[in-house]
């Protein structure tokens, strides 16, 4: 599976491939995952979807991310996924031209827009943690910048693929969906800016952005560890119990985060890897099932975003059911980022005045 080239390798235009008889057996195995992760992907991002949609009056800006990033999977399930199945069972994509450059332009859309959530979702973290009051402050925007100029990049970033792509006939009778690059230096140059631009440079950005949220939540844990010692000789006052009490829920967040972008990485990283593997070296092995299976395996991060949020969640998971919450529930989760705010603020307020 790639999305860059034709469906099943990176080959050039010139290969005879298309008497070669495919291997059926792996192309059995490739159904059976495409549909495994088709169905769980957009059952699960469904479901979540649609319970966040429900409470889109009351959500927060992290709930807001999240609602946006169950979008961009569906892109990634029916228009990657979907189609590589279809394109599995029938051996050579049926459809027009427009089709076609449709398909592989949605197809690259979805990973722009899977990354680049995350690459915002972690930089309002960033934000939450190391500058609170300015996020509090925005919360109640009518417009999130970051969620469209995330959808922005992944809808101009993705062009290149309507111009590159089309449906060509590659014997006489036999047509398919194609991409045609400058040679030689076409689809190397191709494959190697799109993994820098959708996975090497936001993974980068991501990484920094980690880096400095831990040692802002370090900073204020001896903060607090500070303050937490002063209790024993004075009485418990309204900033310490405040600096105290949110440390469970602001923990919960940035670790969310974590472990979003930690699947994301094992889940692509094999799928880049082997497609600048694909283009650089002549002699790598395109047509084994290792090189299939992983490819088709980075389509599990659509199944495990809403997976990943609804373990971190908490009260959610067990009113899916009834895909409805109480108004409880949205008070003390407007009240809980409220507190993180604030006690964020006097932490480092603090801080820098014990400086």
């Amino acid at each position: 599976m790639t999305f860059f080239t034709s469906n099943n390798s990176i080959i050039s235009l010139e290969t005879e491939l298309a008497d070669v008889p495919r291997d059926e057996r792996l192309a059995r195995v490739e159904i059976a995952l495409l549909s495994i992760i088709f169905f769980s992907a957009a059952m699960l991002n469904f479901v979540l979807l649609l319970v966040l949609w429900k409470r889109r009056k009351q959500l927060s800006r992290m709930r807001v991310f999240v609602f946006h990033l169950c979008l961009a999977d569906l892109v990634v399930t029916f228009f990657q996924v979907c189609p590589q199945l279809m394109w599995d069972v029938t051996d050579r994509f049926i459809g027009p031209d427009i089709m076609c450059r449709l398909v592989k332009y949605m197809q690259v859309v979805g990973m722009f827009a899977s990354t680049y959530m995350i690459v915002v979702m972690t930089i309002d973290r960033y934000q939450a943690i190391c500058n609170p009051m300015v996020t509090f402050q925005r919360r109640r925007a009518s417009w999130n910048v970051p969620v469209c100029v995330a959808w922005s990049v992944s809808l101009f970033g993705s062009l290149p693929q309507v111009f590159i792509f089309s449906r060509v006939q590659i014997a006489p009778g036999v047509y398919d969906c194609w991409a045609d690059f400058i040679k030689p230096w076409g689809l190397k140059a191709y494959v190697t800016w799109t993994t820098l631009v959708i996975f090497v440079l936001p993974i980068l950005t991501v990484i920094v952005c980690q880096v400095r949220i831990c040692r802002a939540v370090q900073i204020n844990f001896h903060m607090k560890t500070y303050q937490a010692s002063e209790i024993v000789t004075k009485p418990l006052h309204s900033r310490t119990s405040s600096v105290a009490g949110v440390s469970k829920a602001r923990i919960k967040t940035v670790k969310m985060t974590v472990v979003i972008v930690l699947v994301y990485i094992i889940c692509w990283t094999p799928f880049f890897t082997v497609q600048l593997w694909s283009v650089w070296d002549v002699q790598a092995p395109t047509e084994t099932a290792t090189f299939s299976i992983l490819m088709l395996l980075a389509s599990l991060n659509s199944c495990a975003n809403p997976c990943i949020y609804l373990l971190f969640s908490g009260k959610l998971p067990k009113r899916l059911m009834a895909v409805c919450v109480s108004q409880s529930d949205i008070k003390d989760s407007i009240q809980e980022e409220a507190t993180v705010v604030s006690s964020l603020y006097i932490s480092f307020k603090s801080l820098s005045e014990s400086r």
